[in-house]
């Protein structure tokens, strides 16, 4: 038997350590019990109330809710996977930290874990851990409240150091820790960032064929491989009823394909071209990542920065002090994605000093995620992507591939240190590749700080537009506007010019500090020591523009984000259990305010119904009376004259069900959509030719003795009763959703089918009837059972895997 080595452990323990101060340092205020105010959260409070409050009420998940976009799933909502036990792994990872805390510290270990697998000294490792983990995007997305994003991108290091390991013939270990970090990955539930990761993993697994291939060692490049691929589809397994419902729901959202033919040039399989585009970085705007100022920082006021103000004239100063801070081309931004000076210096050199497969690798995944990131900016390059690539177009926000970047570009710096440590003389022998390096970082800054409206714009082509504008509405005014905007201009150029210098120092320092040790003026500990204060120094105080002390409240404040208006109180006086309310005080379709406190006809979700959507596009938003009073939208939530929320009642609302005397056929969902626009949906309903079959043999007469009311509500079950002389065909103000509800009449499972391009609908018999809607979808039982026996199964070969590892190493 082996002793455990306790120097060999003092490192870990020291990080470990490190890392759990650092993290609780920088959001102190949660030691209080504060909580950071984040946008999304807000939102998401008021999204998933009626989920929330079901759950809690019966025990059950609903997996559908009322309360947003005239109803929807839950799946991307609020949901709980009882029989994922990954879930109670992931709970240990975080050690029950307050959020943010728990992500942040998770980016620590991550980090540390992929470095160590790469045989980095462990104390440099920390310093990496530190430079990947402060990365200035990580922390403006906890701030804006994107916590899924964050939790996936946390495991996305580790799942890297799983497949490295298992490349590096460790088969067991490396195989158990991909199984575990994939699963871990998955359960997080931000696709987009497990898919960028995918990418990673692809020039990794390039890299390696490459090498096996030359050096003759394939067998063990497809052994390791299948390993990989095993690891992979067991990990799915505990997650598989998430994937499975989100699959299938993703194609009848703005994700999935339209039927309507209209603007064709801009549809893809999935998202819309300028939806999915529109926020993409610009191409000057990709200096951020060593220059943080470099188009503004984040949107805000000029006045922020009031040095920047003192070049201007005194009669510019207040309207200068209005004008964006952020002078990029995306629509607007919480802040730049910055890794760091001195990590994108020593990004460089590792370009130009390193000779290992795994440089080709990142640099590949690097270029891609920049080029990617451009979206409409390089449009040729994202159509391709848009059009050819497998699911690229089920995601929106393009500038999200900057997080590849933001792992590879630390990860290659720091292995860039490593090596010069590893052979100090590295530096002499390639004193041109060191000053090319500090060329094109250092030297790049100092040209842009002495010229820097010779290479950049400071003016966003939202402005140019609008101040073009004005000069040709009024050309008068012409002279008077280009003097402020050069003043605007100077301002500008004055807080990059601050940045740039900032960034130049760090370049430097760095630098120097390399150069030291290179001619042994300086040892191993004190490099590590002064890269790793000098990265601390740089990217803590840039992270404090966006996520800091400020942006903490009282966890009161926080969980109850939404107070109830005036309006609010009058309609929730109301008894009906179910009626939906149009918000025009609010952005109504990227707002759930709303849906905090009724069932609302808006919402804010990414991936909403996509023929839903159209409808917004279509008649909503042209407030169509007939749409609106199908949808059963009962009241109106409307400025008064003071501007204040007031309610404003429906009387023409169609109630939650009634019966139609007269249908039309469509040939299309063009046809169906476009005859919206002028029929009666109190006595008409629009149905699609696909639906035909459910109509034909029934006689409609006159519905004035027929009666069809709703008995009781549930977000997943609703019950009517009906009584009619004869058959009649009902319209219920629901909205249809294939996948998973069902529609009774007195217990025995009946077909319903689509109307009105969005709505369910049925042919009812004469008598009286009950009839009921459940929402059962059936990959939700299925998923769950084989979710729980691969949740066993996993855990037991992780933990065999690691059992293995030990004994080999403790008991041989």
């Amino acid at each position: 038997m082996n002793r455990i080595n306790f120097k060999e452990l003092l490192p870990h323990i020291i990080a470990i350590t490190l890392f759990l101060l650092a993290t609780l340092i920088y959001v102190n205020p949660v030691l209080s019990g504060k909580k950071v105010k984040q946008g999304d959260i807000v939102n998401y409070r008021g999204m998933s109330k009626e989920i929330t409050d079901f759950r809690t009420e019966t025990g059950e998940e609903p997996l559908w809710t009322n309360s947003m976009f005239s109803g929807m799933p839950a799946y991307q909502i609020s949901m709980k996977y009882k029989s994922n036990l990954v879930k109670k792994i992931d709970k240990i990872f975080r050690m029950s930290l307050p959020r943010p805390a728990d992500y942040i510290f998770l980016n620590f270990i991550g980090f540390y874990i992929l470095l160590l697998v790469l045989g980095v000294n462990p104390w440099l490792s920390i310093v990496g851990a530190f430079a990947y983990t402060f990365s200035s995007y990580f922390f403006i997305i906890l701030e804006a409240g994107h916590n899924t994003k964050a939790h996936a991108i946390a495991y996305m290091a580790p799942v890297i150091a799983g497949v490295l390991l298992t490349y590096k013939r460790k088969y067991i270990l490396g195989g158990a820790l991909t199984l575990l970090f994939v699963s871990l990955e998955i359960v997080t539930n931000h696709l987009q960032i497990t898919y960028y990761l995918l990418y990673i993993l692809i020039f990794i697994g390039i890299a390696e064929f490459v090498y096996n291939f030359r050096n003759k060692q394939l067998p063990h490049f497809f052994k390791a491989t299948a390993i990989l691929f095993a690891a992979a589809i067991i990990a799915i397994g505990p997650n598989i009823t998430s994937l499975l419902l989100t699959q299938e729901y993703s194609t009848d959202t703005i994700r999935g394909k339209s039927e309507l033919t209209s603007n064709n040039e801009n549809k893809t399989s999935g998202l819309d071209k300028d939806y999915a585009t529109q926020w993409s970085y610009g191409k000057q705007e990709t200096l951020t990542l060593m220059i943080p100022n470099a188009k503004g920082g984040g949107s805000g006021y000029m006045g922020q920065s009031p040095e920047s103000l003192t070049d201007t004239p005194q009669q510019y100063q207040q309207i200068i002090a209005q004008q964006n801070h952020y002078w990029g081309n995306q629509p607007f931004t919480s802040g730049p994605v910055y890794v760091g000076a001195i990590i994108f210096f020593l990004f460089i050199l590792g370009l130009l000093i390193l000779e290992t497969r795994l440089k080709w690798a990142l640099l590949a995944a690097t270029l891609l995620s920049i080029f990617l990131s451009w979206g409409h900016n390089m449009m040729w390059f994202t159509d391709f992507f848009l059009d050819y690539i497998p699911i690229y177009n089920k995601f929106r926000t393009v500038s999200m591939t900057l997080v590849i970047a933001e792992l590879c570009i630390p990860l290659l710096g720091i292995l860039a240190v490593q090596r010069i440590i590893d052979n100090p003389e590295i530096i002499s022998k390639k004193r041109k590749q060191f000053f090319i390096a500090l060329g094109l970082t250092g030297g790049v800054s100092i040209i842009l700080y002495l010229l820097p409206d010779t290479f950049l714009t400071f003016l966003s082509e939202r402005e140019l537009t609008a101040f073009a504008s004005q000069k040709a509405s009024n050309p008068q005014s012409a002279g008077q506007i280009d003097i402020f905007l050069d003043a605007l201009e100077t301002a500008r150029i004055n807080i990059f010019q601050k940045d740039t210098l900032r960034s130049l120092f760090f370049i430097l320092v760095s630098g120097g500090s390399l150069y030291l040790f290179s001619i042994k003026k300086i040892k191993t500990p004190v490099l590590i020591t002064l890269l790793g204060l000098f990265i601390v120094i740089d990217m803590w105080s840039i992270d404090k523009r966006y996520l800091n002390n400020d942006n903490f409240e009282s966890a009161r404040k926080v969980e109850n984000p939404f107070s109830a208006s005036r309006a609010d109180k009058v309609i929730l006086q109301d008894n009906d259990p179910n009626f939906r309310v149009y918000n025009l005080t609010v952005s109504p379709f990227n707002d759930a305010s709303t849906s905090f406190f009724h069932k609302s006809i808006g919402g804010y979700h990414g991936a909403k119904l996509r023929r839903y959507q159209e409808l917004i596009d279509h008649h909503i938003t042209k407030n169509n009376p007939n749409v609106l009073n199908m949808l059963n939208t009962k009241y109106f939530i409307v400025p008064d004259n003071n501007r204040q929320p007031h309610a404003q009642y429906n009387p023409n609302a169609l109630g939650h069900a009634w019966f139609v005397n007269n249908y039309r056929i469509v040939e299309n969902a063009d046809q169906e959509i476009e005859a919206l626009n002028n029929f009666n949906a109190d006595s008409t309903a629009v149905i699609d030719k696909r639906f035909k079959t459910f109509v034909d043999g029934v006689t409609i007469s006159s519905t004035d003795n027929a009666t069809i009311t709703l008995k009781s509500y549930a977000p997943n079950k609703l019950i009517y009763s009906s009584n009619t002389t004869q058959e009649q065909l009902a319209v219920f103000s629901e909205i249809y959703y294939k996948n998973g509800w069902n529609a009774y009449i007195d217990g025995e499972l009946q077909p319903h089918f689509r109307v009105n391009y969005v709505l369910r609908s049925m042919v009812i018999p004469k008598g009286t009837h009950t009839i009921e809607f459940k929402f059962e979808p059936q990959l939700y039982t299925t998923g769950e059972n084989i979710a729980l026996g691969t949740s066993i199964l996993l855990i037991l070969l992780v933990v065999g895997g690691l059992g293995f590892e030990v004994r080999k190493k403790f008991f041989s």
